[in-house]
């Protein structure tokens, strides 16, 4: 048995989902866009790993920077600033169920419910996201809860991530890698195949 596992943002997002969180925040509570992604940037990882509610980040945000709306109405806007990549999600339900799949994904409360009951991931064996598990990539221990989770060593494992240092780090516990790009999703597919064919 072997596995391909994947990032979440960036590879079935079209850009990050934080860039767009941010802009989508500026545009409708009117405070300047830098000033929204320092105060952003400054208190996301308390999300990452889980040490803060949603509501508690958007409480700090709203102190921090001006911006003003009731809980509910900032996290539809911030679950809605999701810009899904349509050649991952073409391209998922196609892997051959000889391969287990798996997920790992820095990742927000409340967020990663929602991309957990989505039914096109049911393809899925495994979803590990930071929050829940206290640690974010490119931390080996994340890496590690990814291969308990698929049930695959990372010898015959591949990661997928649009970010090199976490392929760094995959690749010193023993990943194969591939870094994406949506712009190259075609290079992406010649690489996944060229990996797979190597067990036949």
């Amino acid at each position: 048995m072997r596995a391909i596992t994947f990032d979440w943002g960036g590879v079935f997002t079209v850009g990050t989902f934080d860039g767009n969180a941010t802009s989508r925040m500026s545009a409708a509570y009117g405070v300047p866009l830098e000033q929204v992604r320092a105060s952003y940037f400054k208190f996301v990882k308390h999300l990452e790993v889980g040490e803060w509610t949603l509501e508690h980040f958007w409480d700090v945000m709203q102190e921090e920077t001006g911006m003003k709306a009731d809980y509910l109405e900032f996290e539809t806007l911030y679950l809605g600033s999701i810009r899904e990549n349509t050649a991952m999600y073409d391209f998922f339900p196609t892997i051959p169920r000889e391969f287990r799949v798996g997920l790992l994904s820095n990742n927000y409360p409340v967020l990663h419910e929602v991309l957990q009951a989505d039914p096109r991931w049911s393809r899925f064996d495994a979803m590990v996201f930071s929050n829940l598990i206290g640690v974010k990539k490119p931390d080996p221990v994340s890496f590690h809860k990814l291969s308990e989770a698929v049930g695959v060593p990372p010898e015959k494992s591949i990661f997928v991530d649009d970010v090199e240092e976490n392929l760094v780090a995959a690749r010193a516990l023993g990943f194969s890698t591939i870094l994406y790009d949506a712009l190259e999703h075609d290079r992406f597919l010649r690489e996944l195949e060229a990996w797979m064919a190597q067990g036949e």
